[in-house]
């Protein structure tokens, strides 16, 4: 199976910290082959744990959740996807930071649904969403 959803930084962190049990709970009801997150979001949880080097337990949830997920890589249809939208959001003034915008675009690209608790990727055109905390 191929990756169905695509979760954004947090939505992960809510997975790994165990802070939203009803993200918890759907992810439960998904096979995992159907999950997966954007290298930028891999990225972003490995500075999390570079940030606190004391925080040991985080880095072992971590990287036994990134050994669960396929982190999908990002690749030119993903960058083409990421100058249209930021373009489009720009001249409409409603410009979103460049990571946030960098998995919305991959997840256009992949075609796959953007899981996420944030307004701001309801701004993007063509982002099919939704919010497992609620």
């Amino acid at each position: 199976m191929a990756v169905r959803y695509l979760l954004d930084t947090n939505t992960a962190s809510y997975v790994i910290k165990g802070n939203f049990p009803r993200v918890r709970a759907r992810l439960l009801k998904v096979p995992m082959a159907d999950v997966g997150i954007s290298v930028v979001t891999e990225a972003e949880l490995r500075f999390g744990v570079e940030r606190r080097p004391e925080a040991t337990t985080l880095k072992r949830v971590v990287e036994e959740f990134l050994l669960r997920v396929e982190a999908l890589p990002w690749n030119s249809a993903a960058a083409r996807h990421y100058a249209r939208i930021r373009a489009s959001l720009e001249s409409e003034g409603e410009p979103m930071g460049n990571l946030d915008l960098m998995i919305a675009a991959h997840a256009v690209a992949a075609e796959v649904v953007l899981v996420t608790h944030d307004h701001v990727f309801r701004r993007v055109k063509g982002l099919k969403v939704e919010d497992w905390s609620k």
